[in-house]
């Protein structure tokens, strides 16, 4: 089975040592499969592989990291702002709000979001 890892691989090495590209593109059987290593097409991208589901957000509290939070990657501000503040009820993160209240919650999309306590 041909894997297209490895053609890449002897691709981005054949300028440098074609020798040993070459007969390694060869003997892995990618000659009869995709033809000469010049000739040969690159792999396509999957886009579908490129999307993600949920992504990780940077979580500070007073302005430094504390640690992260998960949400989906289509939530607006309010959901975002509504994870956070969940998040702040694990005991780890509790030492550093000393039990107090979020008195602002910051949300940059994508990025972070910073609890001010």
């Amino acid at each position: 089975m041909l894997r297209e890892g490895y053609s890449v691989l002897l691709r981005a090495l054949y300028p440098a040592c074609p020798h040993i590209t070459h007969g390694l593109w060869t003997e892995l059987g990618y000659a009869a499969a995709l033809g000469d290593l010049l000739d040969a097409p690159w792999p396509q991208v999957d886009e579908a592989a490129l999307v993600q589901d949920e992504i990780e957000l940077v979580l500070q509290i007073n302005g430094k990291l504390r640690g992260a939070v998960k949400v989906p990657a289509s939530a607006d501000k309010a959901a975002i702002e509504a994870a956070a503040v969940a998040t702040l009820a694990d005991p780890e993160l509790q030492k550093f709000t000393e039990g107090k209240p979020p008195k602002k919650v910051v949300v940059v999309p994508g990025r972070l979001v910073n609890v001010v306590v």
